[in-house]
């Protein structure tokens, strides 16, 4: 269990976290997500001790970071991908971090399979490596000590597509087996796809939190857009089945998934003409609620005007 409690930080007059309080249980991947500058990363660094906090506190399992013995054994950290010296090689790297929490050696090769990192690039020096294969080194360096907690700040950040997949896969393994995962970010999509629960921050604070569904229900939006050919036939269908729904001209906003949706319509013969997926709520909600620290506004006022554009 991480708790963090009533932590602010600031530098002078700016306040770069105010008052965050949240809790992330064992067995769970919590996706923190923010634009660029709300205080995600000054957050994460508090909460393992980089940054000192004005005020409030993070405990891991009720204990301090600083006061957990070999650290890097209870929680693993990615906080920057660069953060190594770029003359040493990958394998040098994950040999200093075995030494210094007392690992096994066989440790190294181990995590360089877990991440998929060969032979030859291992031997390669980190200032040669791409984006892609720092954070992979770094992932790698995160699990060394088999940790109960993973804090990653931007993880997927660098890889491609297939190595976005694999890290969903191997972070929902990790959890699934009951370990803890905190995982920034500014891509909400990305982090719908694995975060069980996610929490919202702007300007420093924390403005909304939970599961997709609930944050779904918060922003207006629904699951799912559903018209039949008999709508009022699909509305009595709905209430009969207990789902939630609300009308929208001549459509529906369900709060429920399409398939669902679908298998009520066919239990009544309901012949539908439209059924899928709302994919703009979560991301309206985190937009508006995150609007003081967007950089980019929706104005196109003073955009630059294509010539020829659709002509």
């Amino acid at each position: 269990m991480i708790s963090v409690e009533h932590v602010t930080r600031s530098y002078g007059d700016y306040i770069a976290v105010n008052d965050v309080t949240f809790e992330v249980a064992s067995g769970h991947i919590t996706g923190f997500l923010g634009p660029n500058g709300a205080g995600k990363s000054t957050t994460m660094r508090i909460m393992v001790g980089l940054t000192a906090p004005t005020s409030g506190r993070v405990t891991f399992d009720g204990r301090l970071y600083h006061d957990l013995p070999n650290p890097g054994r209870h929680v693993g950290v990615l906080l920057d991908a660069s953060a190594q010296h770029a003359g040493r090689t990958g394998r040098e790297i994950l040999t200093i971090g075995v030494m210094t929490m007392g690992l096994p050696m066989s440790r190294v090769d181990e995590m360089l399979a877990t991440v998929g990192l060969t032979e030859s690039e291992s031997e390669r020096r980190l200032g040669n490596y791409s984006l892609g294969m720092k954070q992979r080194l770094g992932i790698a360096h995160a699990l060394l000590g088999d940790p109960e907690v993973l804090i990653l700040d931007e993880p997927a950040n660098g890889l491609d597509p297939a190595g976005i997949r694999w890290m969903r896969g191997l972070l929902r393994r990790y959890a699934d087996r009951g370990g803890t995962v905190v995982l920034s970010s500014h891509l909400l999509h990305e982090v719908e796809l694995i975060a069980d629960e996610m929490i919202l921050i702007g300007n420093g604070r924390i403005v909304a939190s939970g599961d997709r569904e609930s944050l779904i229900q918060l922003s207006g939006g629904a699951g799912t857009i559903a018209k039949a050919d008999d709508q009022n036939a699909l509305t009595a269908a709905l209430t009969a089945a207990n789902v939630a729904f609300r009308i929208d001209g001549l459509q529906l906003h369900v709060f429920a998934r399409p398939i669902e949706v679908g298998r009520i319509a066919v239990e009544q013969q309901i012949v539908m003409t439209e059924l899928r997926t709302q994919q703009d709520g979560l991301e309206d909600l985190f937009l508006t609620l995150t609007a003081e620290s967007q950089r980019d506004a929706a104005d196109t006022t003073h955009e630059p005007q294509i010539a020829g554009a659709l002509s």
